[in-house]
């Protein structure tokens, strides 16, 4: 057998039947041995990429593709002598969504990304709608703590200016790991706040408003701002419970994001500040595995304005978390949560991945990640499910089963 020289092919062009099969035919000519092969088409252009170990003329193989290629009207590059050992092995995905994502946004944060000395490895497309999403995975030369928190600082002050949103990740297994993700209600799950759905009933809706905002904005404790809004509802009767349950309405996205985890083998659950009366018909609905939230004081058929037992707050819903992890055996690092109040702060702190969404500027400068869209499914494309995969998987299950309508419940 005589030498071995590695041999990069690089095709190029309108994607069409024929032109692998023309390409692959001359390489079988050549005797050469298959090292590496991949293949993107985007919008009806193709780029198809092979590495092969040549034991014979490399010239004459680049010759002969060459010919071969110009016969199904592609471009072909030959790079002789590439190392076949190096192999990219990024170190962070980063996701850009935006509605849209303009040349000038991708611009500055690749302008961000140079400085910081990271290498764009690959982009692909992970979104068209309801927001464009892209998925960059990059090699950053520094990745311990300090270098992640340097690079999504870097890129958060440009997503600012640009007016899209970026996720940083580290890249590899552990992203496709987790398995646990918990969501908080009022405001994520859900559009609005129940509370304020409640006092609408007692006529207090503007007083409960107002100490609802300062809380989520952390300008007051939440267990304390939560019994003086539990305190206005005293005498209504419970059936106004029922009644809102009835009107809660999901976030965009939010059926889809629980359908596609669900079936990816993810443990879903809530943890709210809410009430478990509103919530548990919700949780049924979407097939949720855990529920924590409070409970309403309820004597004689009318609400009593107070609540039962320990008040879950900021501090609770980090020990709820905990707590579901434990059940089923999930490490912390492996799971998620999604909220938008600083009552989600110490949540999020404690997950794996704390995901801001649509967030109170306490929370959105703890959290791993911002979402500024309104649309729960782009927590998909933070965590790497692209919508083709969505859409593949509803297709299949469509067979059997009629796939809910967003986002009514």
């Amino acid at each position: 057998m005589g030498t071995q020289t590695t041999v990069l092919v690089t095709v190029t062009g309108g994607d069409r039947p024929g032109v692998t099969s023309a390409l692959f035919a001359c390489l079988t000519r050549h005797d050469v041995s298959l090292l590496d092969v991949e293949q993107v088409v985007i919008r009806g252009r193709l780029t198809l990429g092979v590495l092969v170990s040549c034991p014979n003329d490399p010239e004459a193989l680049q010759e002969q593709l060459e010919q071969a290629m110009s016969t199904v009207d592609v471009t072909v590059e030959v790079a002789i002598g590439v190392d076949p050992k190096r192999r990219i092995s990024s170190t962070h995905a980063i996701v850009i969504l935006g509605s849209p994502v303009t040349a000038k946004a991708f611009s500055a944060i690749s302008r961000k990304l140079a400085e910081q000395g990271a290498n764009i490895d690959s982009i692909r497309g992970v979104a068209d709608y309801p927001v464009t999403g892209l998925e960059l995975l990059v090699t950053a030369p520094n990745t311990g703590a300090d270098g992640d928190a340097l690079l999504r600082t870097g890129l958060a002050e440009v997503a600012v200016r640009a007016n899209v949103d970026v996720a940083v990740e580290r890249a590899g297994l552990a992203r496709r790991a987790k398995r646990l993700i918990v969501f908080d209600v009022d405001s994520t799950l859900i559009q609005g706040e129940v509370i304020e759905m409640l006092a609408a009933r007692a006529g207090v809706e503007e007083h409960v408003r107002a100490v609802t905002e300062s809380a989520m904005r952390g300008e007051i404790d939440f267990g304390e701002s939560l019994r003086q809004r539990v305190a206005t509802l005293a005498g209504l009767d419970a059936s106004v419970i029922d009644d809102v349950a009835g009107e809660v309405q999901l976030t965009p996205g939010a059926r889809t994001t629980v359908r596609t985890l669900r079936r990816l083998g993810y443990h879903c659950g809530v943890v709210s500040g809410g009430f478990r009366q509103v919530i548990e018909p919700l949780a049924h609905d979407l097939e949720l595995d855990f529920v924590e939230a409070n409970i309403l004081e309820i004597v004689d058929g009318k609400i009593t304005g107070r609540v039962l037992g320990e008040i879950v707050d900021r501090e609770g819903k980090a020990v709820a978390l905990r707590r579901f992890a434990a059940q089923v055996g999930v490490p912390m690092e492996q799971t998620v949560a999604v909220g938008d109040g600083a009552n989600d702060i110490d949540m999020l702190n404690a997950a794996g991945l704390g995901i801001a969404f649509n967030a109170k500027p306490a929370l959105r400068e703890v959290a791993d990640t911002a979402l500024s869209h309104p649309y729960l499914d782009a927590v998909l494309f933070v965590l790497g499910v692209t919508r083709d995969e969505v859409e593949a998987a509803d297709a299949v299950d469509g067979l059997v089963r009629r796939v809910p309508l967003e986002p009514s419940v």
